[in-house]
């Protein structure tokens, strides 16, 4: 699938209208419900196709972040044949106790997968606790990112921030 074809594929897919409240406490007559794109094969196949190109060179280990990464990072891991990683918004506290659960990443290069980045704070949170425990992360790959500051947000945490698609572009290819 053609990348601007999937743009509109996404877009159709994942805006709704109707009366949201949001995060932020605001109301919302439209919203972009991004699991719909996540959980349709159609879709996800040629999002992994497109993103397993933007894997920057050295990447040694896939992070899926919880939880909206986590099937992006199988469907890229699937498409470039490297291992993924899956990674909680916070450590269990029962069990193994892990952070994130796969391979052994202490040491490796990551390279961090999101589906939307809006201001990447909680990829900073993540990431600072994965290198705690020895991964060498640099890079952050999303199917969207909504705002600009997102990418100087991430760039003061030495991170490089690499969007398959903006949302501006995203309602003008639709």
């Amino acid at each position: 699938m053609k990348r601007e074809e999937l743009g509109k594929s996404i877009y159709d897919v994942a805006h709704i209208t109707g009366e949201f409240l949001l995060r932020s406490g605001k109301i919302s007559n439209e919203y972009f419900d991004k699991y719909k794109f996540e959980s349709i094969p159609e879709i996800l196949g040629p999002i992994a196709d497109h993103m397993k190109d933007l894997v920057p060179k050295g990447t040694e280990i896939l992070a899926g972040l919880e939880m909206g990464g986590i099937p992006l990072s199988s469907a890229i891991s699937l498409k470039t044949g490297m291992p993924t990683i899956f990674v909680r918004k916070k450590a269990k506290e029962y069990g193994t106790r892990k952070l994130a659960e796969g391979s052994d990443f202490s040491g490796k290069n990551i390279c961090v997968i999101e589906d939307v980045v809006t201001t990447g704070g909680q990829i900073i949170e993540s990431v600072k606790e994965l290198r705690n425990l020895g991964a060498i992360i640099d890079s952050v790959l999303c199917v969207i990112v909504r705002e600009e500051k997102a990418f100087e947000n991430l760039e003061s945490a030495g991170l490089k921030l690499i969007p398959l698609f903006d949302m501006e572009e995203l309602k003008q290819l639709a």
